[in-house]
């Protein structure tokens, strides 16, 4: 397949109509300089998601699913279908500023060894989103898995969630959050679509494994900035389904690229996890009823 196109943009979106808008309006608004196509995967929503694509942004090719097929799945719908030389996973709660888009492909053009990039993230207020981390190993998911991450910050944590990572200069990684991944589509055709066993998490933490594993760099740069709403699909859903997804992409990457000896261990504390996150949400569930009561 010939390429058609400078870059590829795929997004997969899921009940955000309204940030899906200002993000499709800020992509055509402030990208100059490239050709570009723009895929939106509708991952079922109920909100008219898909029918404001077709509406406002006809040019946009829209995959519009009748089941929710997950972050991997549907991304790979889009993957299929590019034409060019490079494609960004970017989520629909994105902000692209300052022509981000045309200054990754410009980066790329120029480092030719890296096959996958990440820009620097923003939150909405203008600080600086990390969005780096080293490959997990067994401690580090162990104590995520246990939430013990959020407590207690032993080297673990800080070196797997790179805490003391330096935004301002461009460095190789191990991998970059898919909020807004870059990648060369001649990376693709050696490593393979996203591994769909992945339904959402570790999808893009395989996918750098995999590409260092075939010799490919992977980098964060400054060089360009998008703004990043962060977690506003996974907002609508219960804590216990979200722990249940987690746990089992978490288990998937395990399975693939750790020792077998430590899948059992990860295994039980998954199952202990689960239990707790039903706790949790019973708990949100109780709490407003008992103060109804008391009023």
């Amino acid at each position: 397949m010939s390429d058609k196109f400078d870059l590829s943009i795929a997004i997969v979106s899921w009940n955000v109509q309204e940030l899906l808008r200002q993000t499709l309006e800020s992509v055509y608004r402030e990208t100059k300089g490239i050709t570009f196509e723009i895929f939106v995967v509708d991952n079922a929503s109920r909100d008219g998601s898909a029918e404001m694509v077709q509406r406002l942004f006809p040019r946009a090719w829209l995959f519009a699913n009748t089941d929710n097929l997950g972050f991997a799945k549907a991304n790979n719908r889009a993957l299929r279908e590019a034409r060019g030389r490079y494609i960004v996973l970017l989520n629909p709660d994105t902000e692209i500023r300052d022509n981000a888009l045309q200054k990754m492909v410009s980066w790329m053009d120029a480092h030719p060894r890296a096959g996958i990039a990440g820009p620097q993230l923003l939150n909405p207020d203008g600080s600086i989103q990390p969005s780096t981390r080293n490959f997990p190993t067994f401690s580090a998911l162990g104590l995520t898995l246990l939430k013990l991450h959020h407590l207690w910050r032993p080297k673990i944590i800080k070196d797997y969630y790179q805490l003391d990572f330096d935004h301002a200069h461009e460095q190789e990684v191990d991998q970059v959050m898919g909020a807004a991944l870059f990648i060369r589509r001649a990376v693709i055709e050696v490593i393979g679509l996203l591994d769909e066993g992945f339904w959402i998490w570790f999808e893009e933490a395989d996918w750098c494994k995999r590409a260092r594993n075939a010799g490919f760099e992977i980098w964060f740069t400054p060089a360009a900035r998008i703004m990043h709403i962060k977690g506003e699909s996974f907002k609508q859903q219960l804590s216990v389904t979200k722990q249940h997804w987690f746990n089992a992409s978490l288990l998937r990457y395990a399975k693939k690229h750790l020792s077998p000896y430590t899948y059992p261990l990860l295994f039980m504390l998954a199952k202990l996890t689960v239990l707790l996150a039903g706790v949790v949400q019973l708990a949100e569930y109780v709490q407003p009823l008992h103060r109804k009561k008391e009023l």
